[in-house]
Parts: C-alpha cells; sequence; structure tokens
C-alpha cells in the first residue's frame, strides 16, 4: 500500500514571479441549484485562493441572485449566464461540475445490486447538463463532483477526468457490487477492499478516482495512493464542496493524479490544524480560510540570498 508522500507537494505548479494575468490559470464552476446554492458558492471561494480567474455559471436562475449578494463580500469570480457557459468552459484550463446540481430524490436497490436512483425531473436535468457537457468538451481537464456523479452513466466519464466521489456516490456510479468498505471491516481491510474497487474502476474508465474516507483512496490507470489524516469534522456539509474547488484549482496547472492527491493531502492538514484549535468545531467556510495557510506552510521554501562582498 503506498502513501502519499508531502514531499509530492514540491512539484506542483508555482506562479513565476514575473507572471501577468490569467497566466497562473482559469477554471469554471457548474453548479447550484434552489435546494443547495451555497454549494458552489464554496467551491469557487477556494478555487478563487489559487488561480487567477473563477467563472462560475449555474442552470438555476434564482441562484444568480444569492451570487450577486456574494459578489458584495467576495469578489474572485465572475457571474456567467448560463446561455455563455459553453464560451466559459472552452476558455479554462479546467471545469468543475457537480457541486449544488440537484440529485434524484430517492434510490432503491434493484435485482441486479445496482442502486437505482427515481428518475425525477430534477434530476433528469442535472443529468442531461452533465451529458451534454462532458460529451461536448472530451478533452477538457473535468472535475466531477456531488449532483453530476449521482446521476451520470460511467459511460460519459470523459479521459482523464477526475471525480471525486465519497462511498454512497461511487455505489451509485459503478454498482454496489464493488468492493467497498463496510462497518464490519477493519481499518486495514476497509482502506485495502477501496484500493481494489477504485483501482479497477480508475483502469476501466481511464480517470483519476477520488474515493472519500478517513483513509482517502486516489487511483489514475497507472497507480494508486492512500491519503491519510482528517478528523470527523470533515463530515461537515460543504467540506467536499471545498476539496472540490481545491481539486480544480490545481488540475488548472498540473496533471491530474497530482492535482488530486495533493488536493486530498492538503485538505486533510487543513482540517488537522483546525482540529488543534478548535476540535471538531469548524464548518466549511472555516476550511476554505484554513487552507491556503496550510498550503503555504507545506510548499513554502524561503529563497536564499547570497551577500555580495565589496572590494
Amino acid at each position: 500500500m503506498n502513501v502519499f508522500d508531502p514531499s509530492e507537494l514540491e512539484r506542483l505548479y508555482k506562479p513565476h514571479p514575473n507572471s501577468s494575468g490569467e497566466d497562473n490559470g482559469q477554471v469554471t464552476i457548474i453548479g447550484g441549484s434552489k435546494l443547495f446554492h451555497g454549494a458552489p458558492l464554496l467551491s469557487l471561494k477556494m478555487a478563487s485562493r489559487i488561480v487567477d480567474m473563477v467563472f462560475f455559471a449555474s442552470p438555476e436562475p434564482s441562484v444568480g441572485g444569492v451570487a450577486e449578494r456574494i459578489r458584495s463580500e467576495l469578489f474572485s469570480f465572475i457571474w456567467v449566464p448560463w446561455r455563455e457557459v459553453e464560451a466559459y468552459i472552452e476558455k479554462s484550463d479546467a471545469v468543475l461540475i457537480g457541486p449544488g446540481l440537484m440529485r434524484f430524490t430517492s434510490e432503491s436497490q434493484n435485482p441486479n445490486d445496482k442502486i437505482q436512483m427515481t428518475n425525477d425531473e430534477e434530476g433528469r436535468k442535472t443529468k442531461d447538463i452533465t451529458k451534454s457537457l462532458l460529451i461536448k468538451f472530451p478533452a477538457k481537464k473535468w472535475v466531477i463532483d456531488a449532483g453530476s456523479l449521482q446521476t451520470m452513466d460511467a459511460e460519459w466519464i470523459p479521459e482523464g477526468a477526475i471525480l471525486t466521489p465519497n462511498i454512497k456516490e461511487f455505489k451509485i456510479l459503478f454498482g454496489s457490487k464493488q468492493p467497498v468498505a463496510s462497518s464490519k471491516q477493519n481499518e486495514s481491510q476497509a482502506t485495502n477492499y477501496m484500493l481494489q474497487a477504485t483501482s479497477s474502476m480508475s483502469k476501466k474508465y481511464n480517470c483519476t478516482i477520488v474515493l472519500k474516507g478517513p483513509e482517502t483512496v486516489v487511483c489514475s490507470p497507472d497507480e494508486c495512493v492512500v491519503v491519510r489524516g482528517g478528523n470527523p469534522g470533515l463530515t461537515k456539509g460543504g467540506t467536499g464542496d471545498v476539496l472540490a474547488g481545491l481539486t480544480v484549482a490545481l488540475l488548472a496547472k498540473n496533471d491530474p493524479f497530482l492535482a488530486a492527491t495533493s488536493a486530498s493531502y492538503i485538505a486533510k492538514a487543513a482540517a488537522d490544524e483546525l482540529y488543534k484549535e478548535v476540535g471538531v468545531n469548524y464548518n466549511a467556510d472555516d476550511l476554505a480560510d484554513k487552507i491556503p495557510v496550510t498550503y503555504r506552510s507545506l510548499t513554502f521554501r524561503p529563497r536564499v540570498f547570497t551577500a555580495r562582498m565589496e572590494t
């Protein structure tokens, strides 16, 4: 079992001192609904700390009003009319789809042991949007999360995409017969089962999968690592949206496996810093605020200057 080595963080893209606008990444975030309007805003709050530009589009008109109110406090994103979303996907280095998009309202187990989601109107809307954009832009660098993961078919996964499911979302997308962890297994057994399942699906669909958990498993078609750390505060609503925003921001200028593993490690490390301060009494906003500080502490190397001798 390979465990993520923090020295890998040194490979992450670093902005050049002489950078100009948009050199350091542009991303588009697609999400939000009348029920989950805050989720994509957590993602964009996080991403805006890392890249030069964040574009935000939602199929739900009411989210536009929420975004306008948020802009009175957070200026670092551009609200994009839904009719223009494809133009902004084209110009972006990476795209996140799913946070806050409506899911299907209920689920059941079918005879083939696959979780079957009730095919309601809101869920179908998310499914149709996800299918349309993933198929139209197969060469784009994608992060797929939340509502999109719960409504899409695995056959639509673009080559090289990053998927960020929890165990339930993994089962919905790939089928509950996958040998994922159960509460009856010890930690080592659970991680091995998660590795087996994640590796199998990442190879089958040629993508990178981040299977979130107390020990997060990240697999590409070529390699797998376990990312340790974190605490129960990461079960709070919205922390997954923060992770998705960090992942798409790192993906803008890094390869998928490095972006996915680094984002998972940094988020867990930030959560552990918060735990030292307040225990589990923090929320997703606190995590988004802490990550930039933790990111710097993990990757900062002071520049060494050599004094010139006067003669």
